[in-house]
């Protein structure tokens, strides 16, 4: 009985302990095409993970920044949830090989070891990575020539840096409970709408929406945001969650930025 529970704890201690089996159980059940592609970016190989819409026609490409714990599963089904919709989804791992013998997220032992590669990342290499992917992702045969950026928690907040950077390449930023950056003179670049999305039990990140918002107002740009009462942080993966009741804040803010998000895609 010993040995088996040795066993037992041995097992648990070597399983990805971020799994998200809901989010796995989607990826699955997926009809959609899948596949990782790799490119070369700041001296290593950034893996990418790319999902394809079941269409006849040409359509957008959207470059999906995950959060502060990489690219988990959820990241990974909100991208096939995407092309679902319509829309290419390209998520790149952005941490993927920049710690030794690590290739992707899914090979650190635990999440916080994930996020402590990606806080080790240094700004202007996050951005290169993203130009490169933006790069990669305008040699999708099956796009229609229309970019755009989404990211969650730090990835809101390297959507809405990307908006800075990436000037008309790029045909909108969507922000979800992402901090927009913190000098106002970088606003200044910004040549695309940027589109948020908050939920309403967060105020250390929508503590800044009003920076962002004087900052964009000043040099004439364009930034819409909802927030979403009753929603917490990362209520896009949280609402996710099936075992969640239909009436609670997280769902209700999820299916209804889930509405948004596709409205405004299809628009641009």
């Amino acid at each position: 009985m010993k040995k088996l529970l040795f066993t037992a704890v041995i097992t648990l201690l070597t399983l990805p302990v971020f799994a998200q089996d809901y989010a796995v159980e989607q990826l699955e059940n997926s009809p959609r095409h899948h596949e990782w592609v790799t490119i070369e970016s700041n001296d290593r190989t950034l893996h990418n993970f790319v999902v394809y819409p079941e269409t006849s026609e040409p359509a957008p490409i959207v470059i999906v920044i995950h959060e502060n714990r990489g690219l988990n599963d959820w990241a990974r089904s909100f991208a096939d949830q995407l092309a679902g919709k319509g829309f290419i989804a390209v998520a790149p791992d952005l941490i993927s090989n920049t710690v030794d013998e690590i290739e992707k997220t899914s090979d650190f032992k635990t999440s916080d070891a994930a996020r402590e590669a990606l806080y080790d990342l240094e700004p202007d290499h996050v951005t290169t990575d993203l130009m490169n992917v933006l790069e990669y992702a305008k040699t999708i045969k099956a796009g229609d020539g229309t970019f755009a950026v989404a990211g969650f928690c730090w990835g809101g907040s390297q959507s809405f840096r990307f908006a800075t950077n990436a000037g008309d390449a790029i045909d909108a930023a969507f922000v979800f409970y992402g901090t927009g950056p913190g000098e106002a003179e970088a606003y200044r670049s910004i040549e695309v709408p940027v589109y948020g999305f908050y939920g309403g039990n967060d105020q250390r990140v929508n503590s800044t929406i009003e920076d962002s918002e004087a900052a964009m107002n000043e040099f004439g740009k364009t930034y819409e945001y909802e927030i979403y009462e009753g929603a917490g942080h990362a209520y896009m993966r949280s609402g996710d969650d099936p075992e969640r009741p239909n009436d609670d804040a997280n769902v209700q803010a999820r299916n209804e930025s889930w509405e948004r998000l596709v409205s405004l895609l299809n628009s641009l």
